[in-house]
């Protein structure tokens, strides 16, 4: 297979993935990472959907992460978040509509199956080495300005997004506690088995021609 479709599958295929996670840990009922309470909480409140506020916020912090790095904004990543907000939709709102979970073990296993399936999709998504998600173009952002490390840089974007998430009354339990601990350790560990599968995809291919 050519690279380049390599790349354009990786990057499709892993943001499906993402969206797929990140509405599985939604409809668990168990509270969700920051940015996604923050998300659900401003839908709860408004007409827009969860998908629409991926979108908004999304844009914001391009044009935030531009200031802050006194940079043209990465207009690329547009395309990641409006992606996103859209699969996600398609999954909350045609898949799982009314779709509840009452056993408080179902919802545990649910929340902790979205939380693998988010690393997974995103350790797929990052291989394309494309537009990131401003989320995350954040945090280097914050590391890069202020000079601290990925942790510190994580753990203050996070929290930032927590304190809003808390005012639009979003979905904050023990799932935020677990995705926020388990994403970055789970993608660690799947980035590099996604990588060497690729890289080999890439290497038969060229072996080939």
């Amino acid at each position: 297979m050519n690279p380049v479709i390599i790349r354009i599958l990786s990057y499709l295929g892993g943001l499906a993935i993402v969206s797929f996670g990140v509405s599985l840990t939604i409809i668990a009922g168990l509270g969700v990472g920051a940015w996604d309470a923050l998300n659900v909480g401003l839908a709860n409140l408004t007409q827009f959907t969860v998908g629409n506020w991926v979108i908004i916020i999304g844009v914001l912090l391009i044009f935030i992460n531009g200031l802050l790095s006194k940079s043209r904004p990465q207009f690329l990543s547009i395309i990641t978040v409006v992606l996103i907000g859209y699969f996600i939709d398609f999954w909350l709102l045609v898949v799982f509509r009314n779709v509840l979970f009452g056993e408080f073990f179902l919802q545990l296993s649910i929340l902790c199956l979205g939380t693998v399936i988010i690393a997974f999709g995103a350790a797929i998504y990052l291989q394309a080495k494309f537009a990131v998600i401003p989320i995350d173009g954040l945090m280097l952002v914050v590391r890069d300005r202020f000079q601290v490390n990925f942790l510190v840089a994580k753990t203050a974007t996070e929290l930032l997004a927590l304190i809003f998430a808390f005012i639009v009354g979003g979905p904050i339990g023990i799932g935020t506690v677990i995705v926020t601990f388990l994403i970055g350790p789970l993608i660690q560990w799947f980035y590099p088995i996604i990588e060497k599968r690729i890289h080999w995809q890439e290497v038969e291919n060229q072996n080939e021609g």
